[in-house]
């Protein structure tokens, strides 16, 4: 795993092999993440990432939020309540140099509390799949503040999702056994 592009670009990240099933850590492959990052720099919804406050809920490794940091991101709050993948979020950010930029939440997400800060405009949100802790880690990131009006969510998964009514669906991508779903916060269908 590495970082793409950007300030990063090419740095080498912490691996976790295959994964860690106990941990559900299931690293979005760099050509997933490089596919997606294609689909946010591509006009289409503007230049969501530059000067963005990121939300990389799940985080797993670190690796999305790290990514958009390297492509001009402002800041990162990484939230994952695994201890595996906590360590290894603090070693990525250690790796690109980057405490400065990010924040790490050691929380579970459906009991995150308000947000004591400015609200995210782009989030990624990539739960274990087909638990669907994703619904209820949006809801919850929803209520509490964290989420900014129109912010941009990124939503992993394997299988069917079912967004908050407080949001759209701009647009959906397979890779393999991974959709990638954007939605856009704040609308109502």
């Amino acid at each position: 795993m590495r970082i793409i592009a950007g300030k990063y670009r090419g740095r080498t990240l912490a691996s976790v092999g295959k994964g860690d099933i106990a941990g559900h850590l299931r690293p979005t492959t760099d050509r997933v993440r490089e596919s997606l990052f294609n689909v946010l720099s591509g006009g289409r919804f503007g230049d969501p990432v530059h000067g963005a406050r990121v939300l990389d809920i799940f985080a797993g490794t670190g690796a999305l939020g790290l990514e958009a940091l390297s492509r001009g991101a402002e800041f990162t709050t990484f939230i994952d309540d695994g201890k595996k993948a906590n360590n290894l979020i603090r070693e990525n950010i250690a790796l690109c140099d980057a405490r400065t930029e990010t924040r790490v939440l050691r929380k579970d997400i459906r009991h995150l509390g308000p947000c004591s800060g400015a609200p995210y405009t782009l989030i990624f949100l990539d739960p274990p799949y087909g638990k669907k802790l994703g619904e209820a880690a949006l809801k919850t990131a929803i209520e509490g503040g964290w989420i900014a009006p129109d912010a941009l969510i990124v939503w992993e998964e394997n299988t069917v999702i079912t967004p908050p009514k407080t949001t759209t669906m701009l647009d959906a991508r397979t890779y393999g056994s991974t959709t990638i779903s954007i939605l856009k916060a704040g609308v109502t269908p």
